[in-house]
């Protein structure tokens, strides 16, 4: 029992730090070649993880092959266009100016079923208000709509609008103070101190989160047990 509970948890951290080192993707994302490679990779881990006859090592020896592999193929992707072409694909056109490509679309085994849903995911529900939809390499339908049928920005309407846009930098997460975010954006503790005592707060053990911009303006939300 205690060597299947060590083999298991030893296998599940390689298998976390490889999918890492793929970077971060989530399923649908996955190119063709990394879905393959997480596919293989999960059959190969479980083996060993149920056959206690077979070394550890010669579960592991496959898994960490495959991983260089990739890694491989990434920077041979990275370096070389044509590479990167012949192991993700490219991008196809499948609808241009509200007409199907259906040629294009056949060839990517794609329906119209398909095209509809993901027109409808992304709020168009007339095939004519689209002027080109791409077909990424992972799968994903990119939609670009004709002008008149696009959102409404204040840049369409000649607004000439003030940039308000901020990035919150997170403080204090479930009670945790992040010291590194707080100095990165120039604050200290007596800051922090002072804006839990204007809230009426002792401790940062008292906040769920606690968030500043960059133009200063701090959110926070304390737990329910201190509000």
């Amino acid at each position: 029992m205690t060597t299947a509970f060590f083999r298991t948890v030893i296998l599940y951290f390689i298998l976390m730090v490889g999918l890492r080192l793929m970077g971060k993707r989530q399923i649908g994302e996955l190119e063709p070649s990394e879905l393959v490679l997480t596919l293989i990779i999960s059959d190969l881990a479980a083996v060993p993880m149920q056959d206690f006859g077979i070394p550890l090592v010669n579960g592991l020896f496959p898994i960490i092959t495959l991983l260089c592999l990739s890694m491989l193929l990434s920077f041979f992707s990275l370096k070389s266009i044509r590479f990167r072409g012949l192991v993700c694909g490219h991008p196809t056109v499948i609808v241009r100016e509200g007409k199907v490509l259906q040629q294009n679309m056949a060839r990517n085994r794609f329906t119209v079923d398909e095209l509809f849903e993901q027109l409808r995911c992304q709020g168009y529900s007339d095939l004519s208000a689209v002027k080109y939809a791409i077909l990424e390499t992972s799968g994903q339908v990119s939609i670009l709509a004709y002008t008149k049928d696009s959102p409404v920005t204040p840049q369409t309407l000649n607004y000439d609008v003030q940039d308000d846009v901020t990035l919150p930098v997170l403080l204090i997460n479930d009670g945790h103070v992040l010291s590194r975010n707080l100095e990165g954006s120039g604050y200290d503790q007596n800051w922090l101190d002072k804006q839990l005592k204007s809230r009426r707060l002792t401790s940062p053990r008292q906040v769920f989160l606690m968030t500043v911009d960059e133009a200063g303006a701090v959110v926070c939300v304390a737990k329910e047990e201190a509000a």
